[in-house]
Protein backbone atom coordinates (compact mmCIF):
# COMPACT_ATOMS: atom_id res chain seq x y z
CA UNK A 1 0.00 0.00 0.00
CA UNK A 2 3.19 2.38 0.42
CA UNK A 3 3.95 1.81 -2.88
CA UNK A 4 0.64 2.67 -4.14
CA UNK A 5 0.57 5.65 -2.08
CA UNK A 6 3.99 6.88 -3.08
CA UNK A 7 3.36 6.22 -7.03
CA UNK A 8 -0.03 8.55 -6.79
CA UNK A 9 2.21 11.33 -4.73
CA UNK A 10 4.64 11.20 -7.52
CA UNK A 11 2.37 11.38 -10.13
CA UNK A 12 0.70 13.75 -8.71
CA UNK A 13 3.77 15.97 -8.60
CA UNK A 14 4.59 15.32 -11.73
CA UNK A 15 0.76 16.66 -12.93
CA UNK A 16 1.56 19.88 -10.77
CA UNK A 17 4.83 20.74 -12.25
CA UNK A 18 4.21 20.16 -15.51
CA UNK A 19 1.49 20.88 -17.99
CA UNK A 20 0.91 17.39 -19.19
CA UNK A 21 -2.10 16.28 -21.61
CA UNK A 22 -5.33 14.81 -20.26
CA UNK A 23 -4.71 11.84 -22.54
CA UNK A 24 -1.23 10.63 -20.56
CA UNK A 25 -2.80 11.35 -17.24
CA UNK A 26 -5.85 9.03 -17.87
CA UNK A 27 -3.12 6.52 -19.08
CA UNK A 28 -0.97 7.17 -15.92
CA UNK A 29 -4.27 7.27 -13.63
CA UNK A 30 -5.14 3.61 -15.66
CA UNK A 31 -1.91 2.48 -14.76
CA UNK A 32 -2.12 2.95 -11.30
CA UNK A 33 -5.18 1.49 -11.06
CA UNK A 34 -4.35 -1.38 -12.57
CA UNK A 35 -0.87 -1.78 -10.59
CA UNK A 36 -3.55 -1.65 -7.48
CA UNK A 37 -5.72 -4.43 -8.45
CA UNK A 38 -2.51 -6.19 -9.04
CA UNK A 39 -0.73 -5.63 -5.58
CA UNK A 40 -4.67 -6.89 -3.96
CA UNK A 41 -4.59 -9.91 -6.21
CA UNK A 42 -0.67 -10.63 -4.27
CA UNK A 43 -2.02 -9.93 -0.90
CA UNK A 44 -5.16 -12.74 -1.60
CA UNK A 45 -2.49 -15.24 -2.89
CA UNK A 46 -0.42 -14.53 -0.02
CA UNK A 47 -3.70 -15.10 2.33
CA UNK A 48 -4.34 -18.31 0.23
CA UNK A 49 -0.89 -19.79 0.53
CA UNK A 50 -0.37 -18.72 4.49
CA UNK A 51 -3.71 -20.95 4.98
CA UNK A 52 -2.66 -23.79 2.94
CA UNK A 53 1.02 -22.91 4.91
CA UNK A 54 -0.95 -23.46 8.25
CA UNK A 55 -3.62 -26.34 6.79
CA UNK A 56 -0.05 -28.50 6.02
CA UNK A 57 1.51 -27.49 9.68
CA UNK A 58 -1.50 -29.43 10.93
CA UNK A 59 -1.55 -32.32 9.21
CA UNK A 60 2.07 -32.47 9.63
CA UNK A 61 1.16 -32.19 13.49
CA UNK A 62 -1.93 -34.95 13.09
CA UNK A 63 0.87 -37.26 11.26
CA UNK A 64 3.26 -36.84 14.20
CA UNK A 65 0.59 -37.81 16.27
CA UNK A 66 -0.42 -40.53 14.44
CA UNK A 67 3.23 -42.01 14.42
CA UNK A 68 3.86 -42.06 18.22
CA UNK A 69 0.27 -43.61 18.29
CA UNK A 70 1.13 -46.43 16.37
CA UNK A 71 4.81 -46.77 18.06
CA UNK A 72 2.89 -46.86 21.19
CA UNK A 73 0.44 -49.52 20.15
CA UNK A 74 3.70 -51.33 18.24
CA UNK A 75 4.99 -51.76 21.34
CA UNK A 76 1.91 -52.79 23.41
CA UNK A 77 1.83 -55.25 20.59
CA UNK A 78 5.20 -56.59 20.88
CA UNK A 79 4.82 -56.83 24.68
CA UNK A 80 1.63 -58.69 24.58
CA UNK A 81 3.24 -61.14 21.58
CA UNK A 82 6.08 -61.61 24.09
CA UNK A 83 3.86 -62.43 26.97
CA UNK A 84 1.98 -64.70 24.78
CA UNK A 85 4.95 -66.74 23.23
CA UNK A 86 5.49 -67.69 27.10
CA UNK A 87 1.82 -68.86 28.00
CA UNK A 88 1.95 -70.72 24.80
CA UNK A 89 4.91 -72.90 25.81
CA UNK A 90 4.04 -73.03 29.67
CA UNK A 91 0.43 -73.88 29.49
CA UNK A 92 -0.24 -75.31 25.36
CA UNK A 93 -1.08 -78.90 26.72
CA UNK A 94 -3.76 -77.12 29.31
CA UNK A 95 -5.08 -75.11 26.45
CA UNK A 96 -5.55 -78.00 24.15
CA UNK A 97 -7.78 -79.80 27.11
CA UNK A 98 -9.77 -76.99 27.41
CA UNK A 99 -10.43 -76.79 23.61
CA UNK A 100 -10.67 -80.91 23.54
CA UNK A 101 -13.51 -80.28 26.53
CA UNK A 102 -15.46 -77.71 24.73
CA UNK A 103 -15.60 -79.41 21.20
CA UNK A 104 -16.94 -82.50 23.46
CA UNK A 105 -19.48 -81.02 25.54
CA UNK A 106 -20.31 -79.04 22.31
CA UNK A 107 -20.52 -82.87 20.53
CA UNK A 108 -22.49 -83.72 23.76
CA UNK A 109 -24.85 -80.96 23.21
CA UNK A 110 -25.44 -81.57 19.75
CA UNK A 111 -26.53 -85.31 20.46
CA UNK A 112 -28.69 -84.51 23.18
CA UNK A 113 -30.55 -82.01 21.05
CA UNK A 114 -30.94 -84.45 17.90
CA UNK A 115 -32.10 -87.58 20.66
CA UNK A 116 -34.44 -84.99 22.20
CA UNK A 117 -35.82 -84.13 18.61
CA UNK A 118 -35.77 -88.03 17.53
CA UNK A 119 -38.13 -88.48 20.73
CA UNK A 120 -40.48 -86.47 20.00
CA UNK A 121 -40.94 -87.83 16.86
CA UNK A 122 -41.04 -91.05 17.91
CA UNK A 123 -43.58 -89.56 20.66
CA UNK A 124 -45.74 -87.63 17.72
CA UNK A 125 -45.69 -90.94 15.97
CA UNK A 126 -47.37 -93.10 18.50
CA UNK A 127 -50.04 -90.85 19.52
CA UNK A 128 -51.11 -90.47 15.79
CA UNK A 129 -51.34 -94.46 15.88
CA UNK A 130 -52.41 -94.89 19.14
CA UNK A 131 -55.33 -92.60 18.43
CA UNK A 132 -55.87 -94.22 15.28
CA UNK A 133 -56.14 -98.01 16.61
CA UNK A 134 -58.57 -96.84 19.57
CA UNK A 135 -60.90 -94.09 17.54
CA UNK A 136 -63.93 -96.58 18.37
CA UNK A 137 -63.65 -95.93 21.75
CA UNK A 138 -65.31 -93.11 23.24
CA UNK A 139 -62.77 -90.44 24.52
CA UNK A 140 -64.27 -90.05 28.56
CA UNK A 141 -62.85 -93.40 28.71
CA UNK A 142 -59.46 -93.35 27.32
CA UNK A 143 -57.24 -90.41 26.85
CA UNK A 144 -54.17 -90.13 25.25
CA UNK A 145 -51.53 -87.34 25.65
CA UNK A 146 -47.99 -86.59 25.95
CA UNK A 147 -46.89 -85.31 29.47
CA UNK A 148 -43.26 -84.69 30.81
CA UNK A 149 -41.97 -85.79 27.69
CA UNK A 150 -43.62 -89.50 27.32
CA UNK A 151 -47.13 -90.70 26.29
CA UNK A 152 -49.47 -91.91 28.39
CA UNK A 153 -52.63 -93.85 27.62
CA UNK A 154 -55.26 -93.24 30.74
CA UNK A 155 -57.70 -95.73 30.71
CA UNK A 156 -60.95 -95.41 33.03
CA UNK A 157 -61.48 -98.43 35.65
CA UNK A 158 -65.29 -98.81 33.97
CA UNK A 159 -63.69 -99.77 30.99
CA UNK A 160 -61.19 -101.94 32.75
CA UNK A 161 -62.40 -103.25 36.11
CA UNK A 162 -65.62 -104.07 37.78
CA UNK A 163 -65.79 -101.91 41.30
CA UNK A 164 -63.45 -102.87 43.62
CA UNK A 165 -62.07 -105.86 41.32
CA UNK A 166 -58.92 -106.32 40.05
CA UNK A 167 -59.84 -108.54 36.95
CA UNK A 168 -59.73 -107.28 33.49
CA UNK A 169 -62.97 -106.91 31.37
CA UNK A 170 -63.59 -108.85 28.03
CA UNK A 171 -64.08 -105.51 26.28
CA UNK A 172 -61.14 -104.57 27.73
CA UNK A 173 -58.87 -106.87 26.55
CA UNK A 174 -59.16 -105.61 22.86
CA UNK A 175 -58.10 -101.88 23.91
CA UNK A 176 -54.93 -103.66 25.54
CA UNK A 177 -54.44 -105.51 22.73
CA UNK A 178 -54.72 -102.93 20.12
CA UNK A 179 -51.83 -100.70 22.44
CA UNK A 180 -49.74 -104.27 22.67
CA UNK A 181 -49.93 -104.13 18.94
CA UNK A 182 -48.21 -100.74 19.11
CA UNK A 183 -46.10 -101.42 21.80
CA UNK A 184 -44.40 -104.40 20.18
CA UNK A 185 -43.80 -102.37 16.95
CA UNK A 186 -41.54 -100.14 18.91
CA UNK A 187 -39.35 -102.40 20.50
CA UNK A 188 -37.24 -99.33 22.13
CA UNK A 189 -39.59 -98.32 24.62
CA UNK A 190 -40.37 -98.78 28.13
CA UNK A 191 -43.63 -99.13 29.64
CA UNK A 192 -44.71 -98.59 33.17
CA UNK A 193 -48.43 -99.48 34.27
CA UNK A 194 -49.72 -97.20 36.70
CA UNK A 195 -52.93 -98.19 38.49
CA UNK A 196 -54.93 -94.85 40.53
CA UNK A 197 -57.56 -95.57 42.54
CA UNK A 198 -59.91 -92.50 44.46
CA UNK A 199 -59.97 -91.67 47.72
CA UNK A 200 -63.06 -94.48 49.05
CA UNK A 201 -61.00 -96.68 51.32
CA UNK A 202 -61.31 -100.65 50.39
CA UNK A 203 -60.45 -103.42 52.75
CA UNK A 204 -61.89 -107.29 51.47
CA UNK A 205 -59.96 -110.08 51.79
CA UNK A 206 -58.34 -110.47 48.89
CA UNK A 207 -56.81 -106.32 49.60
CA UNK A 208 -56.31 -104.28 52.32
CA UNK A 209 -56.66 -101.19 51.12
CA UNK A 210 -56.27 -98.81 48.03
CA UNK A 211 -52.64 -99.45 47.69
CA UNK A 212 -53.37 -103.17 47.09
CA UNK A 213 -56.21 -102.59 44.66
CA UNK A 214 -53.94 -100.29 42.72
CA UNK A 215 -50.91 -102.27 42.40
CA UNK A 216 -53.05 -105.27 41.50
CA UNK A 217 -54.89 -103.93 38.79
CA UNK A 218 -51.55 -102.46 37.64
CA UNK A 219 -50.14 -105.97 37.70
CA UNK A 220 -52.82 -107.85 35.75
CA UNK A 221 -52.61 -105.31 33.11
CA UNK A 222 -49.00 -106.25 32.69
CA UNK A 223 -49.58 -110.04 32.94
CA UNK A 224 -52.55 -109.51 30.29
CA UNK A 225 -50.32 -107.92 28.05
CA UNK A 226 -47.17 -110.38 28.69
CA UNK A 227 -49.37 -113.62 28.60
CA UNK A 228 -51.86 -113.11 25.79
CA UNK A 229 -50.31 -110.08 23.54
CA UNK A 230 -46.69 -111.18 23.73
CA UNK A 231 -45.13 -107.67 25.29
CA UNK A 232 -41.85 -108.83 26.47
CA UNK A 233 -42.25 -108.87 30.20
CA UNK A 234 -38.58 -107.17 30.64
CA UNK A 235 -39.86 -104.19 29.14
CA UNK A 236 -43.07 -103.85 31.61
CA UNK A 237 -43.19 -102.29 35.23
CA UNK A 238 -46.12 -102.67 37.30
CA UNK A 239 -46.91 -99.83 40.05
CA UNK A 240 -49.56 -98.82 42.42
CA UNK A 241 -50.01 -95.04 43.01
CA UNK A 242 -52.91 -95.79 45.96
CA UNK A 243 -55.04 -92.18 45.60
CA UNK A 244 -52.23 -89.87 45.90
CA UNK A 245 -51.90 -88.58 42.23
CA UNK A 246 -55.57 -87.62 41.35
CA UNK A 247 -56.38 -85.91 38.43
CA UNK A 248 -59.07 -84.10 39.77
CA UNK A 249 -61.29 -83.33 43.20
CA UNK A 250 -62.26 -86.88 44.73
CA UNK A 251 -65.50 -84.62 46.70
CA UNK A 252 -67.85 -85.58 44.04
CA UNK A 253 -68.82 -88.84 41.95
CA UNK A 254 -67.62 -87.24 38.61
CA UNK A 255 -64.41 -86.48 40.03
CA UNK A 256 -63.39 -89.68 41.73
CA UNK A 257 -64.50 -91.35 38.27
CA UNK A 258 -61.81 -89.59 36.81
CA UNK A 259 -59.27 -90.52 39.31
CA UNK A 260 -60.07 -94.42 39.28
CA UNK A 261 -57.70 -95.04 36.04
CA UNK A 262 -54.89 -97.06 35.13
CA UNK A 263 -52.64 -95.16 32.76
CA UNK A 264 -49.73 -96.97 30.79
CA UNK A 265 -46.85 -94.63 30.15
CA UNK A 266 -44.66 -94.84 27.26
CA UNK A 267 -40.80 -94.00 27.71
CA UNK A 268 -37.42 -94.56 26.14
CA UNK A 269 -35.65 -97.87 27.97
CA UNK A 270 -34.49 -96.07 30.96
CA UNK A 271 -30.70 -97.26 31.29
CA UNK A 272 -30.10 -95.75 27.56
CA UNK A 273 -32.64 -92.45 28.69
CA UNK A 274 -29.80 -92.29 31.77
CA UNK A 275 -26.85 -92.60 29.50
CA UNK A 276 -27.79 -89.87 27.41
CA UNK A 277 -27.92 -87.60 30.09
CA UNK A 278 -24.88 -88.23 31.57
CA UNK A 279 -22.05 -85.59 30.45
CA UNK A 280 -18.78 -87.10 28.40
CA UNK A 281 -15.93 -87.65 30.80
CA UNK A 282 -12.92 -85.76 29.46
CA UNK A 283 -8.84 -86.65 29.96
CA UNK A 284 -7.56 -84.58 32.96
Amino acid sequence: MKNLKLITLLLFVVLLSSCVSQKKYTELQNKSESYETELKACNNERLILESNLANEKNKTKNLSQQMEYFKSTNTNLLERLSDLSVVSKSGAESIKKSLEALNEQNKYIKDLTSSMQRKDSINLALVMNLKRSLDNFDDEDIAIEVKKGVVYVSISDKMLFRSGSYRISTRAEEVLGKIAQIINDHKDLDILVEGHTDTVPISTECMADNWDLSAKRATSVVRLMQTKFAVDPSRMTAGGRSEYVPKTTNETAQGRAINRRTEIVILPKLDQFFELLEPPTTTK
